[in-house]
């Protein structure tokens, strides 16, 4: 019979990797749910373009190498998404616009002025940093690449566009 002691300790670390694992939307939510979800609280379902935007964020981050390398594992991220991200309710009415453009950008449709973006913030925020190259603004959220200080070209959001990608509502 196994000691106490180790079926104890067994126990604990399993019980952690469970926990750890959770927190990252691994198990517990499909590629599908977490970047409806991301949609879903980062565009404030303000416009089709603003939720393909924010998935093509997702999308650009899980094919960079330097986020994981899955959805839920980017969207999961700690605090690199809205808190509680991967534990809010949505709102049913909003669910079938926000699927049908989740499965949409998972099915390889881009924004196509996000270019190699991996962030964004809400539009009417500014920031000093002298590396903030934006691509685009929609959806209530302005969207950049960070480069070196002297390859930025547009270091201020341009003006908001709308009704660029497929399906409006």
């Amino acid at each position: 019979m196994a000691n106490p002691r180790v079926k104890l300790r067994i126990a604990a670390i399993c019980a952690t990797a469970l926990f750890v694992l959770s927190g990252c939307g691994i198990g517990r939510h499909s590629e599908q749910d977490c970047m409806e979800r991301a949609m879903y609280f980062e565009s404030n379902r303000s416009s089709r373009d603003g939720m393909v935007a924010v998935g093509s964020v997702v999308m650009n981050r899980v094919q960079s190498g330097q986020y994981p390398r899955s959805v839920c594992g980017v969207v999961g991220q700690r605090g690199q998404f809205a808190p509680g991200i991967m534990s809010k309710k949505m709102n049913d009415r909003s669910v079938p616009m926000v699927r049908e453009a989740a499965r949409s950008v998972l099915r390889g449709e881009r924004h196509p002025y996000i270019q190699n973006a991996m962030f964004f913030h809400t539009a009417g925020h500014r920031f000093r940093y002298d590396n903030m190259h934006y691509v685009l603004v929609t959806g209530g959220n302005a969207f950049y690449e960070r480069r070196k200080s002297h390859l930025v070209t547009q270091p201020v959001p341009p003006r908001p566009i709308e009704g660029v990608t497929g399906r409006r509502w």
